[in-house]
Parts: C-alpha cells; sequence; structure tokens
C-alpha cells in the first residue's frame, strides 16, 4: 500500500513537472535572447570607443598596449611586445580592422540567425584581445577586480558560451545551466567569485592605502564631476584598505557558496550585480569619458553573467523579441 502511494506521489510529480517545464524552456529562451541582446550593445559600445581619434595614433600603442605587457610571463610577454612593434607604425589600418570586428559580432547579435556566428566570433575575438591587448587581465601581475582581473575581454568569451543558443529541454532552470556549460555553470559561478575573493586579498590589494591608491590611479583625464566622485571614494577609503577588501572578499566568497544552495541563487544574484556596480564605479566606468577608453572594462560584463545564473520561473511576462 505505502509503496503504491509512494510511486502514485512519483508519477504525479513527473507529470507536474513535465507540464511546467515547456513553460519553463520558452521563458529560458526569452531571458537568453534578452542577455544576447545586451551582450551585443556591450560590443556595440566598444566598437563605438574604438573608432575614438586616440586609437588611430601610435600613443594606443605604446601607451595602451605596450603597458599591459609589463610583468607577465616572458613566453607571453615576448609575443605581446612583438605584436606591438609590428602594428605601430600601421595602426590606423589595423585599428579600422579592431573596430570592425566589434561592430560585426554586435549587429551579429541584433540579428537572431547570426547570433551563433556572432557569439562564435566574439570567443575567438576575445581570447586573442585577452592575451594581446589586455595582458591577460592582470593575472599574472597581481591585479585587482576593482581596476578589471581577470580582464573585461575573458569575460566576454565566458558570456557568449553562457547565452549560447541552446535546443536543450532538460531540467535547467537558468540561462547559464541550459548554455553549453550545462551543469560546470555551477563551478564557473564558484571559480569567478573565488577568483574575485583570492584577488582582492592578495597583499598588494589589501594594503592600508591599496584601495586609495587604485581609485586616486584612475583620475587623470576624466571629466571634474568624475574626478569628484574619485577624490571622495579615495578619501573614503583611505587606511580602510584592508577592511573593506577582507569585506569586500567574504562577500564573494559567500556568492560563490550560493551556487550549491538554489533556494539563495536569487539573492546571490542581486548581490553580484550590485559588486558590479561598486567595480564599475572604482573603473570610471571603463573610462569612456576619456576619450582613450576601448572598452566599458568588467563591471556591465560581471552583472550580464550574474543575471544569466537567475532562476526562471514559469509565469514570466512574455517579451515580445526580434
Amino acid at each position: 500500500m505505502a509503496n503504491d502511494v509512494a510511486t502514485r506521489v512519483e508519477r504525479r510529480a513527473r507529470a507536474q513537472f513535465a507540464a511546467r517545464q515547456p513553460a519553463v524552456d520558452e521563458a529560458l529562451a526569452r531571458r537568453r535572447r534578452l542577455l544576447q541582446i545586451a551582450l551585443g550593445v556591450v560590443w556595440l559600445i566598444d566598437a563605438a570607443l574604438q573608432f575614438q581619434p586616440y586609437m588611430f595614433t601610435r600613443g594606443f600603442v605604446t601607451n595602451a598596449l605596450e603597458s599591459t605587457a609589463a610583468g607577465n610571463p616572458w613566453l607571453l610577454y615576448r609575443p605581446m611586445i612583438w605584436a606591438d612593434h609590428f602594428m605601430v607604425d600601421g595602426i590606423a589600418g589595423w585599428n579600422v580592422l579592431f573596430a570592425t570586428v566589434q561592430l560585426v559580432i554586435a549587429l551579429g547579435l541584433f540579428w537572431r540567425p547570426t547570433v551563433r556566428w556572432a557569439l562564435g566570433l566574439s570567443v575567438v575575438w576575445g581570447v586573442a584581445v585577452w592575451w594581446f591587448a589586455e595582458g591577460f587581465g592582470g593575472i599574472f601581475t597581481g591585479s585587482s577586480p576593482l581596476s578589471g582581473e581577470p580582464g573585461a575581454v575573458l569575460l566576454y568569451v565566458v558570456a557568449a558560451v553562457l547565452v549560447w543558443p541552446s535546443t536543450d529541454r532538460g531540467r535547467a532552470t537558468s540561462v547559464a545551466r541550459s548554455s553549453p556549460w550545462g551543469r560546470g555553470a555551477v563551478a564557473l559561478w564558484v571559480v569567478l567569485w573565488g577568483d574575485f575573493a583570492a584577488y582582492l586579498l592578495a597583499p598588494a590589494n589589501r594594503s592600508a592605502e591599496g584601495l586609495r591608491s587604485l581609485v586616486a590611479a584612475t583620475i587623470a583625464g576624466e571629466p571634474g564631476w568624475v574626478r569628484s566622485l574619485d577624490r571622495g571614494l579615495a578619501n573614503l577609503v583611505s587606511g580602510r584598505g584592508v577592511v573593506i577588501s577582507v569585506m569586500l572578499a567574504l562577500v564573494c566568497v559567500a556568492v560563490a557558496l550560493a551556487a550549491f544552495m538554489p533556494s539563495l541563487m536569487r539573492p546571490a544574484v542581486v548581490i553580484g550585480v550590485a559588486f558590479a556596480a561598486v567595480i564599475w564605479l572604482t573603473q570610471d566606468f571603463g573610462g569612456v569619458l576619456t576619450s582613450q577608453g576601448t572598452d566599458v572594462n568588467s563591471g556591465p560584463l560581471i552583472a550580464l553573467l550574474a543575471l544569466t545564473f537567475w532562476p526562471v520561473a514559469a509565469n514570466e511576462p512574455r517579451t515580445r523579441l526580434a
């Protein structure tokens, strides 16, 4: 008798799940498309920034690109310097190529039939830029997540895979879990937030004046209102680098561990987006107002990545997408 009751309950649960899953799949498709478009908007902004006059000058190579090579292992450093020397005399033509590739990626993401091609191109392009333009995002030089570690372009690559079109009709309840990462998305979440925590606690980043120095270093070239924000923030964190870094690291650890507790995933995503906003503030919005910024930096990408993990409900409102 007990076995019969258990069997009926199990069958009912399977039937309820089967009835609910198509609605979840549809909600996931809508959410994934919105995130693809958001990623396209970021690429479009980057393309526009790449067309700025400064990017066509030798200074873009000698100041922006070569500076990212310093501190990296020799085997990685030498190809970066070689590429910089190769491009410097013809940087105008090379920069047209750089900007055009980013524009093509953006437009490809906006048009549904070319989404896969655009995401594939963004992965290939992102890996190349992460090496030759971002210097591996500072992972070999002890950089801080507050300044962009592990590299904004690496996050573009991760985001491209997370929002990859999926035909899976399984048990996934978030865009990330329905991506090619599959169940590995949980490990990705833990690694990302664990990385943030580890680098926040690196000696250079948890020093008393480490945060103040980081904020003050971004002031040059910013408009007056941004410089005022920087000065106020620098004064706020002055002498408090250790405490703030430890607190931020603990937040990152908590967000990472939430991946193992589905009921906490929504709060973790909200905290992740808030953390991304704080990071973007310390990054002066990626330097996009200086006429020398090449991208929006990591803040918006961290927010986008976090949103791919938001659990999707079957009763989400419908949104018509192109």
